[in-house]
């Protein structure tokens, strides 16, 4: 065939539908997305559409309120706070559960899921009660001149405490399947314990650490119950948002309660988006 033929013959049809290797693919993709219209999306709309009730210019005076404001950048500030804080704490415990073995490793092991299964109402009682200005911990503190209950302080103790499982239980996984060898390698080529780590060890585990801080940053900035007893709840100072939507809902705002709620939604799917961009570039860089 010459050139000319080969540039004239009509080129194969491009088949952009691959096979499924496993069958039943339409059944479970129409589950999938009935259960999330119903579940996610439903809802989602309906907070999306409420706000409008109150017109353009009644949701941005709800949205630019001072008190919104400090409420939202509370709990954005303290569950990003407190996210990032778990990252080297959650490491450090799930490489000592992992790595060591020694008496009461089980026992530790479970006390990573306490704040799971404690009561998040519970939890916050145990706090204010640990950090109040009479408490154990609060008292000591108070004659140093730190106050924690019903400060900030007390809101990010409170986030630390309950996000700090999603980060432990993120990583454990992946550094009991990390390959022994690869570390040995690193060691026989002369690298330092510190260089193995950074180097070696570090790449790995950072998708994880990734996922880790963003479950711990969305459960703190929709947490309640564990928070409103510790942080006092004094509006411009310890308020935080989702107290703020139950205020207005017991004032039968509905459209001001949904306006801040899709405030927060905006905020925190773009934080989120942002999150999962880098892990999944740290976890390409990984592969390559």
């Amino acid at each position: 065939m010459t050139a000319a033929a080969a540039i004239a013959a009509p080129k194969p049809r491009r088949r952009w539908k691959e096979p499924s290797i496993l069958p039943g693919f339409p059944l479970a993709m129409g589950w999938t997305l009935t259960y999330l219209g119903l579940l996610v999306v439903l809802p989602l709309a309906a907070l999306v559409l409420r706000p409008w009730e109150l017109g353009a210019g009644g949701v941005w005076a709800a949205l630019t309120e001072p008190r919104v404001l400090a409420a939202l950048r509370l709990s954005f500030t303290t569950a990003a706070l407190a996210g990032l804080a778990n990252v080297p704490i959650g490491l450090l415990i799930a490489w000592t559960l992992t790595r060591y073995a020694f008496p009461g490793r089980r026992i530790v092991d479970a006390l990573v899921d306490l704040p799971f299964a404690l009561p998040t109402a519970v939890a916050g009682i145990a706090l204010t009660a640990i950090y109040a200005p009479t408490g154990v911990l609060g008292e000591p503190l108070a004659r140093l001149g730190v106050k924690v209950a019903y400060t900030p302080l007390g809101v990010f103790l409170a986030l630390v405490f309950i996000g700090l499982p999603f980060v432990v239980r993120s990583v454990q996984p992946v550094l009991q399947e990390l390959d022994a060898e690869v570390e040995e390698a690193a060691l026989t080529l002369g690298a330092t314990p510190l260089q193995r780590f950074w180097r070696v060890t570090l790449p790995v585990l950072t998708p994880a650490l990734l996922s880790g801080l963003s479950l711990a940053f969305a459960r703190g900035v929709g947490e309640y119950g564990s928070v409103i007893f510790i942080a006092g709840n004094m509006p411009m100072t310890s308020e935080i948002a989702p107290l703020l939507i139950v205020i207005k809902l017991e004032q039968y705002d509905y459209a001001g309660a949904a306006a801040i709620g899709l405030a927060m939604l905006v905020i925190s799917f773009g934080a989120l988006l942002a999150v999962n961009a880098a892990q999944m570039a740290t976890a390409g860089r990984g592969r390559a």
